[in-house]
């Protein structure tokens, strides 16, 4: 006698079910975001920015050291900046969707819970990559220039700035989960992020701030990664400050991820 499969599609392992579940989501808001190009465009003109205002008005007013050049310093921080505000957007999504009642049919439909979640987390990688792009050539044009470093190096900084975004979108799905608005969303985002990009060596070295915000600025998140990145695009030491953004981008997710899913589930349950 054959055993009965239980398995949510007849065939097919959980993995492969939640796979499969996960990707048709994040497909669907990969088109979203392609049938609305204003989101990709709204998105890069703030980092582009950032750029040229640091680098043409307060470039020449910040001493980040003698060999280098302000613009080199810059972009790594202008980078892991924008991919964290990239993040956001899951928070905001997700809000959008559960505020127009989209969630709570996702949720009656036979899919996987984590699906939506993990499906919305990839969307905005893939976005966040783009625009990574897009902000290196912004970048090579105004004078950035790779340092002493390797082809292997330099990726290994990009997929460090995914990694990172990827556990910031977690830690935005958890705000979006838990708030009743897109607003309220965008709102509790913004409020914790600005302290961790601004008290941070993305746009002076931590060295320049006051004694009691250095202790702060030295070991957070934002510092840690925009250390590392910088380290592998120029040339220098990098192990300490690897070591410390993948440990915190690791305890991000492990922390997020359950927060996301279990708010997923009370804020649509019936």
């Amino acid at each position: 006698m054959s055993t009965l499969d239980l398995s949510p599609v007849p065939g097919r392992g959980r993995l492969a079910w939640e796979a499969a579940d996960a990707w048709v989501m994040c497909r669907r808001n990969l088109v979203q975001t392609w049938r609305v190009p204003e989101l990709l465009v709204f998105a890069t003109i703030q980092p582009v920015l950032f750029v040229l205002l640091f680098t043409y008005v307060f470039g020449g007013a910040i001493n980040v050291g003698p060999g280098v050049e302000y613009v080199d310093y810059l972009m790594p921080g202008v980078f892991v900046q924008t991919v964290i505000f990239g993040s956001m957007m899951t928070g905001i999504g997700l809000a959008t969707d559960k505020e127009a009642g989209l969630i709570d049919r996702f949720r009656a439909l036979p899919m996987s819970r984590s699906a939506l979640l993990t499906g919305r987390t990839l969307a905005d990688l893939v976005r966040n990559a783009f625009i990574i792009l897009i902000m290196l050539l912004v970048g090579l044009a105004v004078g950035f220039r790779f340092g002493n470093t390797t082809v292997l190096a330099a990726l290994a900084g990009f997929g460090l700035m995914l990694l990172f975004a990827y556990a910031f979108s977690w830690l935005s799905a958890v705000i979006g989960m838990s708030v009743g608005s897109a607003e309220a969303a965008q709102s509790g985002g913004m409020i914790w992020i600005f302290p961790f990009v601004f008290a941070s060596s993305s746009f002076a070295p931590v060295e320049s701030m006051p004694g009691w915000l250095q202790a702060f600025a030295k070991h957070q998140p934002v510092t840690c990664t925009v250390d590392a990145v910088r380290a592998l695009f120029l040339g220098g030491p990098v192990a300490g400050d690897l070591l410390a953004a993948l440990a915190w981008c690791a305890g991000i997710l492990v922390v997020a991820g359950p927060l996301a899913v279990r708010a997923y589930r009370r804020g649509t349950a019936h």
